[in-house]
């Protein structure tokens, strides 16, 4: 949100690895109030998340299940934190959906042990590495190369075995992802990525849909 006063407030290491605003927590409550009237929380088989602090307090605050709750020390709303695992889809943290990398340090993570301990219900097992090696202070991430990065999530995606995936991510990322992914499949029918081209529209809409709600949510 600090963002809005001016872009140099995205430099500010007041914000490295960004937390949900009050806003963006109140925006998660009345999103998990929607999921649930919805029937969605029975439906889904998995949520992927981006292993960022923001992303990571969505999944929890959004899918997470019921149990005790904790605070962490890092503006933690105390009834939407990490340790439950009860009535709950599996929450998994994948590095291919983090936002645009470099410069901007709310989007350099923290190590994982740090985030074990603060999301003990989250597996951050897809993590390759300990320490944000991603992250590059003095470049930005070229936006063909976050789309490139877009397009391997998305045939990953699609080699998991669950049918109904929830993924929380970023704005520029679903961006430049979902643009993409729509031009692929409207231009040629691209197997690898639209391997069910009857059902391309339905789940491309589906996709959008959710991204225009999560888009919402500040940090």
């Amino acid at each position: 949100m600090e963002g809005n006063n001016g872009p140099e407030a995205l430099l500010s290491q007041e914000f490295f690895d960004a937390h949900l605003s009050p806003l963006g927590w109140q925006q998660v409550g009345n999103l998990r109030k929607r999921v649930e009237a919805s029937g969605l929380t029975q439906k889904i088989d998995l949520v992927i998340t981006s292993p960022l602090l923001r992303t990571l307090q969505t999944a929890v605050g959004v899918f997470g299940g019921d149990g005790e709750s904790q605070t962490d020390g890092i503006d933690a709303h105390p009834s939407l934190t990490a340790t439950a695992t009860v009535n709950c889809p599996p929450i998994i943290a994948v590095e291919l959906c983090r936002e645009r990398l470099g410069v901007h340090p709310c989007d350099k993570r923290r190590s994982i042990s740090e985030y074990h301990s603060l999301f003990p219900a989250i597996d951050f097992k897809l993590i390759e590495s300990e320490d944000d090696k991603l992250w590059k202070a003095d470049a930005r991430e070229p936006f063909e190369e976050v789309t490139a990065r877009g397009m391997e999530f998305m045939k990953w995606l699609w080699t998991r075995q669950e049918k109904e995936i929830a993924v929380v991510s970023h704005g520029i990322f679903l961006q430049q992802t979902l643009n993409a992914l729509l031009n692929d499949c409207q231009t040629s029918p691209n197997q690898e990525l639209c391997p069910r081209s009857a059902s391309t529209n339905y789940i491309f809409n589906n996709f959008l849909f959710f991204y225009l709600l999560l888009l919402q949510i500040q940090s």
